[in-house]
């Protein structure tokens, strides 16, 4: 991935989260897949297998896509939070142009 595609997706990923279309936190992506709220997971590259086997199967029974990203303070750092393991995409415009940016 060239630096500039990164730079671009981790842009739309604030501009996402200070538009209210993410939700982060374990749990709270679960619930999300789980009530279709979800069309995208961004899972970070530093997550500890059994987490990411505990989302990526959730992602699966559901169909929402996901996608593994940077690292956990990378994503942490594009949404102003402390970090995180995961972040869902919760509008259909949002998810989309991020697979775009990402392919």
């Amino acid at each position: 991935m060239s630096n500039m595609m990164k730079k671009n997706y981790l842009n739309f990923l604030g501009l996402a989260y200070r538009a209210r279309k993410c939700s982060t936190g374990e749990e709270t992506i679960i619930q999300d897949i789980q009530k279709n709220k979800a069309k995208l997971i961004l899972i970070a590259n530093d997550i500890s297998t059994v987490t990411k086997k505990k989302i990526t199967d959730k992602c699966k029974t559901f169909h929402v896509p996901y996608m593994e990203v940077d690292d956990r303070a990378t994503l942490a750092h594009a949404i102003g939070k402390s970090e995180r393991v995961a972040i869902a995409i919760l509008d259909e415009g949002f998810a989309k142009k991020m697979i775009t940016l990402l392919s």
